[in-house]
């Protein structure tokens, strides 16, 4: 059968897409998904914005440690344990409510999720044999958005069926379980072969001026991404009328990640990678303004599916434009994970002590948004440096 053969594209695209349910839906989107109901019953919301921030600490800490893996054995390796860690690290959060477990749990869980994603998707990309490789990534990270949906039917499910959000976790815990199976048997690679290890030079002058700006306007990306992924539920729930509504948002953001990276790398290829970035961002924007603006049902619906129609492609646009912008792609695309990476663990924080302070979301929103604004115009200024 084509999906046991390991080296079969097909098979390698499932077990990478898996991956990404396992690392990037259990390890991190579930809780956004379960934000809600656990804010009803068990956590505060400065502390879920302090779970959120460890989670991205753990998750910057991966990916840094990410690219220092050279050796492809090493990463098959270390993909394996972000697999098991992810499925612990959810299963932790179904039988205890111990804040220091789940601080705990939640850093663990952000380095699994890395793992899963930066590491699994660099052997995803070794192994494909295929003429088209960005075609097919594409493919790869619309299991992103996948992600998202399956964690937010998992939720639904359980809720339907009388079940607690612990309930709802031990579910997540047990799909992970299965799907990460498959995952580590796709994604294994034959002990034997030689991987051809290449040892990168890092020359830190590849870090000028054009890619600070790229830095800085993946950082401000970091933090948009951040605070629709993690309280856009609660978002829309604390707007007048939309009690109950946030969870068919969360799931209009599934939905639209499916297929936007795929077609905005399209875009990017006949328009120029600066110009989709920059128009993603701005309709990031504009889906961050919604909720300040107004309560009306379908159009904070279309925010979530403006959020989730950019925010998987920005990654994707980003990091292919740092990685093209030098010979040592290693460096730069270092750098702006780890400025990615610190927009990230600094959102919720910001997020959590305004929202405190001002009793509803919109100083946060508008914050985020012009910092996201921000960024894209940078961009835009400094178009001409850039190579594409």
């Amino acid at each position: 059968m084509t999906l046991l053969n390991r080296n079969h594209p097909l098979a390698i695209l499932l077990a990478g897409i898996l991956a990404l349910i396992v690392g990037v839906g259990a390890a991190r989107f579930a809780f956004t998904a379960l934000l809600p109901a656990m804010l009803e019953t068990t956590l505060s919301l400065p502390f879920a914005g302090l779970l959120a921030s460890v989670n991205y600490l753990g998750y910057l800490s991966g990916a840094i440690f990410a690219i220092f893996l050279k050796d492809l054995h090493a990463k098959v390796r270390f993909f394996r344990l972000g697999m098991l860690i992810c499925v612990v690290t959810t299963l932790v959060l179904a039988v205890t409510t111990s804040e220091v477990v789940w601080l705990v749990s939640r850093v663990v869980a952000g380095f699994g999720a890395a793992m899963a994603l930066v590491v699994g998707s660099a052997i995803v990309m070794t192994k494909l044999n295929m003429a088209d490789k960005t075609k097919a990534m594409g493919i790869h990270f619309s299991g992103i958005g996948l992600s998202i949906v399956v964690t937010d039917l998992i939720g639904r499910l359980v809720g339907l069926m009388g079940g607690s959000w612990q309930d709802a976790w031990l579910v997540n815990a047990l799909v992970a379980a299965i799907a990460a199976s498959y995952a580590v048997y796709g994604l294994s690679v034959n002990e034997s072969k030689p991987t051809g290890t290449v040892v990168a030079k890092f020359d830190f002058t590849a870090l000028n001026s054009t890619v600070v700006v790229l830095m800085f306007a993946y950082f401000t990306e970091g933090l948009g991404m951040v605070v629709q992924g993690t309280f856009l539920p609660d978002i829309i729930n604390s707007l007048e009328g939309l009690e109950g509504f946030g969870g068919y948002g969360w799931t209009v953001v599934g939905l639209a990640g499916v297929p936007s990276c795929i077609l905005w790398m399209r875009a990017a290829h006949r328009f120029g990678s600066v110009n989709i970035i920059v128009l993603t961002m701005v309709l990031q924007v504009i889906g961050l303004l919604i909720p300040v603006l107004t309560t009306n049902i379908w159009l904070n619906l279309f925010s979530g599916l403006l959020f989730g129609g950019t925010f998987v492609a920005l990654v994707a646009l980003f990091m292919t434009l740092g990685g093209s912008m030098t010979s040592h792609p290693v460096i730069v695309m270092g750098a702006i994970t780890t400025a990615y990476g610190i927009g990230q663990v600094t959102g919720p924080l910001y997020a959590v002590a305004l929202t405190t302070a001002q009793g509803s979301y919109n100083a946060t929103l508008l914050l985020t948004a012009a910092m996201v604004l921000l960024g894209a115009s940078m961009m835009w200024i400094t178009r001409q440096r850039f190579r594409k």
